[in-house]
C-alpha cells in the first residue's frame, strides 16, 4: 500500500450532502490514512433575523435532515462515519480539530458570503493545517475560463456566449479510495454537542439525499422521457411533470451538476438531444452565473442597491409584507402562489417572478424583505440564485433593462387560463 500524505485528516459537509462527485472528500481519502467527516448544525440558523425571518424553516430542515441519513448510509457503504454536531461552526471545528492531531482538512468551495468567510477564518487559525478543496458544486472549470472574475460580464447573455465558445465543462471526481479507515473513533465528542435529525412527517413530495436526488434524475429523464419536452413545460405552476424539480437536491449538494450532465448527456446519445435538453444545461448555466457573481460581488449581493449600488425607491410596510406573505394581496395568482408556497417549500420559477414582481412593483416594497422570507422557506434556497434573481427582479441586479414588471392579469390568462392552480391553492 502506497504511503499517503497525511495521517489524520476531516472532512466538512455544508452544502456537499452526497458521496459520489464529492471532490473534496474523494481528495481527502486519497491523501489520508484516516479520515473523519463532520456536519454541523447551527442553531442560530433557526432565530429571526432583522428581517423577521430566519435561515432555516421547517420544509428545507426535513430535507437536510433526510439528507443526513441518507448520507450517513453512503458513508457507510466506504466504511466512514458521518460526525453530527451542533452549534456555531468555527467554534466547533476549532474543538474538533484540537481533540485529536488532524493535519488535514477538506471542504467543497463555495461562492456564498460567508462560507468563504468560514474557510479564510479556519486558514488564519490553523496556518500549519493542510487544506484540500474541490470545486464539484460547480459545472465549469473555472480556471478555464475565458475571463478574469473581475472582467466577468454582469450580463447572462453576454456570460453565456464566452463560456459556450470554449466549454469546459467539469467531470465526476473519482471515487473514495477504498483502503481509507475511518477515524471517528479518535475524535473526543464528550464534551461537543452532538445533533440527531429530526423525524419530522412529511411536510412535502420531497424526500432529500444522494439516494432520492439520483431517482429524481432516473424519473424525470429515463422513465418518464418528461426532460423531452422541458422547454415547452417549464413555465408551468404545479405538479412533478413540468419541471425537472432538480433544485432542491443542488442547492443542498446531494447531486452535484457534474453528475447531472453525465446523465443527460447519457439521455442525448440513448434517447434525444432537441432543444428541451439544452434547455437544462442552459438553467444550470444561470445557476453558475448566479454563484460566480457572488463570488465577484460578494457582500453587495445582500444591499439594498444590488450590484449596481443603485437604491430603488421602494420602502418597508409591514402590512402589506404581510398581506403579501399570505397570499391576501389584490392579485389571485400571487396569493395562490403563496399559500403554495407555504404548504410545501416550493414555488415554480414562474411563479417566484410573479410574486417577487408584484412585491417590489404593486406593492413597492424593500426586495431585501422578500429574499429573506424566500430563504427561509424555500427548499431549493441557494444563496446566490435567491438574492440574484431578486436583485434582477428589483432592478439593482444582472437585468439590462432594469424594470422587469409583470402584467399579472396577462400571466394569468398565459399561464392559468382556466384558473385551475388558483382554485386549487386558494
Amino acid at each position: 500500500m502506497n504511503k499517503k500524505d497525511y495521517t489524520l485528516g476531516l472532512h466538512w459537509m455544508r452544502h456537499d450532502l452526497r458521496v459520489e462527485d464529492n471532490e473534496a472528500l474523494s481528495a481527502l481519502t486519497h491523501k489520508c490514512d484516516k479520515v473523519a467527516v463532520v456536519y454541523i448544525f447551527n442553531p442560530s440558523w433557526l432565530k429571526d433575523n432583522h428581517y423577521g425571518h430566519c435561515h432555516l424553516g421547517k420544509h428545507r430542515h426535513a430535507f437536510i435532515d433526510k439528507s443526513l441519513v441518507d448520507v450517513k448510509e453512503q458513508l457507510a457503504h466506504h466504511n466512514l462515519s458521518l460526525i453530527m454536531l451542533e452549534g456555531e461552526p468555527l467554534t466547533v471545528l476549532t474543538d474538533l480539530l484540537e481533540s485529536a492531531p488532524f493535519d488535514c482538512l477538506s471542504c467543497e468551495t463555495h461562492y456564498g458570503y460567508h462560507e468563504r468567510e468560514q474557510v479564510s477564518s479556519l486558514k488564519a487559525r490553523f496556518s500549519k493545517l493542510a487544506f484540500v478543496s474541490g470545486m464539484s458544486n460547480y459545472l465549469l472549470v473555472h480556471e478555464n475560463l475565458p475571463f478574469p472574475l473581475d472582467e466577468m460580464p454582469n450580463v447572462f447573455s453576454p456570460f453565456r456566449r464566452k463560456v459556450e465558445k470554449n466549454l469546459s465543462l467539469r467531470h465526476v471526481s473519482a471515487n473514495l479510495d477504498k483502503s481509507v479507515r475511518d477515524a471517528a473513533k479518535d475524535v473526543s465528542l464528550t464534551h461537543l454537542s452532538t445533533y440527531e435529525p429530526m423525524l419530522i412527517s412529511k411536510e412535502s413530495d420531497y424526500s432529500g439525499g444522494q439516494s432520492a436526488g439520483q431517482q429524481r434524475i432516473d424519473d424525470y429523464f429515463f422513465k418518464t422521457d418528461n426532460i423531452a419536452n422541458y422547454k415547452e413545460t417549464r413555465n408551468g405552476l404545479d405538479g412533478w411533470t413540468f419541471s425537472s424539480r432538480l433544485s432542491a437536491y443542488l442547492a443542498n449538494g446531494c447531486v452535484s451538476p457534474a453528475y447531472i450532465i453525465k446523465e443527460l448527456k447519457a439521455y442525448e446519445t440513448q434517447r434525444v438531444q432537441n432543444d428541451s435538453t439544452y434547455w437544462l444545461f442552459f438553467e444550470l448555466l444561470w445557476r453558475e452565473f448566479f454563484h460566480l457573481q457572488s463570488k465577484k460581488h460578494g457582500a453587495l449581493f445582500f444591499q439594498y442597491g444590488g450590484i449596481q449600488q443603485n437604491p430603488p425607491a421602494n420602502s418597508f410596510n409591514a402590512t402589506s409584507f404581510k398581506q403579501w406573505k399570505n397570499g391576501e394581496t389584490p392579485y389571485p395568482i400571487v396569493n395562490a402562489c403563496m399559500h403554495q408556497l407555504a404548504a410545501t417549500g416550493f414555488m415554480s420559477n414562474r411563479g417566484r417572478q410573479l410574486v417577487a414582481s408584484c412585491f417590489v412593483h404593486e406593492l413597492q416594497q424593500d426586495w431585501r424583505y422578500g429574499a429573506a422570507y424566500f430563504e427561509e422557506m424555500l427548499i431549493d434556497f441557494d444563496v446566490a440564485s435567491n438574492y440574484g434573481n431578486w436583485q434582477y427582479l428589483a432592478g439593482v441586479g444582472s437585468d439590462p433593462r432594469g424594470h422587469r414588471q409583470f402584467n399579472l392579469e396577462k400571466q394569468t390568462d398565459i399561464y392559468d387560463p382556466k384558473r385551475a392552480f388558483i382554485k386549487a391553492w386558494t
